[in-house]
């Protein structure tokens, strides 16, 4: 082989490479390549992986080996024609975000193109599907003729595939037509599907643990833009993924989104807060602990916190999501401070290091309490002397011979 002229490139990356493959033997190529590009790897990715391939970087793993391959139809999609959507369930969310045991991502790509985007919301039921939907749309850029869903149980039926009334006046409200996939036959909406892999293997498998959820999704909104210059080519002329997608014709959003009631439960902090969508909002003191609903239709500039029972304690004017700002009610402030002074002492603080021994009454009941302990140790101590046992068995077996009587004098032996 002819001798390398120059230095490899790839040399000072291998043992980090090493490194990662052996933590993650499943970690994409791709994902290892944007991180070696961030520590200054400054080759391509066709050089990138001829040295994981010739450097045997990545561990075997023998249950991958096995392929069920199938033959596979190819299914024209329109320009403009069909958005394919489904849900991405994300294991083990950072702590901070307060889900219980998964994320939820709804995601939604262009048929055609192959463009698509991703918004991180809390629950998959109808009101947050509609929220995610149009967060979705505007980032694509327009809608398209039709929407394509697996048999998700709330946009149609499962056992019988009909659309649900609830959805079909979300369907009116954004003038889309909806195709729903067979059952068993996921592989109708492909392009979604790879979507969804890419956002777990690309994102979400390397998402930081202090990330905030905000953060974390102005981190997908980048890789998706990153996304959108991979190569393709369309009628042998070659192009981009974010090409194809400028030239749908897709039809605008409406300025408000199906007005469908958003309802989440928070508890209240020590400050009487309450935290949604990355804003704090205010409810009257005395309920620090407790747990609260909030409720925001979308498409309204107010949102309501009810308590348990359905009383609406409080209603604010809605910030942006994510802006970090507190909204506090005057009220709400003034009665705070009135419950916090009113707790205020000026007796002097309690000195906690001082020596400060038992009493002479702890001190006679603790006496007390060591001779009943005392008392019951002696009664439950039980001594087996096996020999007084061998004498009472030896007694009963031969008993002690009686005293002979006296005859009298006028008495002749029997």
């Amino acid at each position: 082989m002819r001798a390398r002229h120059k230095p490899d490139s790839f040399e000072p990356f291998a043992d980090y490479c090493r490194l990662r493959l052996e933590g993650d033997p499943h970690l994409w190529a791709t994902t290892l390549f944007d991180e070696v590009c961030e520590l200054g790897y400054p080759g391509s990715y066709p050089s990138f992986t001829r040295a994981l391939r010739s450097g045997r970087l990545r561990p075997h793993c023998e249950p991958c080996q096995a392929s069920a391959g199938r033959d596979h139809a190819v299914i024209e999609h329109p320009p403009g024609h069909e958005t394919q959507w489904d849900w991405l369930e994300l294991p083990d969310p950072p702590a901070g975000w307060g889900f219980r045991e998964q994320a939820h991502l709804l995601v939604g790509a262009l048929s055609c193109s192959g463009k698509w985007r991703g918004v991180l919301v809390e629950a998959e039921d109808l009101a947050h599907l509609v929220d995610g939907l149009d967060r979705v749309v505007r980032r694509l850029g327009g809608l398209t003729r039709r929407w394509r869903f697996d048999r998700m149980a709330t946009v149609c039926s499962p056992a019988t595939g009909r659309l649900s009334a609830s959805f079909a006046g979300v369907a009116k409200h954004y003038g889309v037509g909806v195709d729903l996939c067979p059952a068993r036959h996921g592989n109708r909406k492909g392009v979604v599907e790879k979507a969804n892999h890419a956002a777990a293997q690309r994102w979400w498998r390397t998402l930081p643990d202090d990330v905030s959820i905000a953060g974390a999704q102005a981190s997908l909104d980048r890789l998706c833009v990153r996304l959108d210059e991979r190569h393709r080519t369309h009628d042998g002329v070659a192009t981009t993924v974010g090409a194809l997608a400028a030239a749908e014709p897709l039809r605008p959003v409406g300025p408000q989104p199906y007005p469908a009631a958003l309802e989440v439960t928070r508890r209240v902090t020590a400050q009487a807060l309450v935290a949604f969508r990355g804003n704090h909002y205010s409810v009257p003191p005395g309920l620090a602990g407790a747990t609260v609903t909030v409720r925001a239709r979308l498409g309204a500039s107010t949102l309501e916190l009810r308590t348990a029972a359905g009383v609406v304690i409080a209603c604010h004017q809605r910030a942006t999501d994510g802006a970090g700002v507190m909204v506090r009610d005057p009220g709400h402030v003034a009665a705070l401070e009135r419950v916090v002074l009113a707790g205020f002492s000026d007796r002097p603080p309690c000195r906690r290091k001082l020596r400060r021994p038992p009493s002479a009454a702890a001190v006679a009941e603790a006496a007390r309490l060591r001779g009943q302990a005392r008392k019951a140790s002696a009664a439950e101590h039980v001594v087996v002397d096996l020999g007084a046992y061998a004498h009472a068995v030896a007694a009963d077996h031969h008993p002690a011979p009686q005293p002979a009587v006296p005859l009298e004098s006028d008495q002749e032996p029997r």
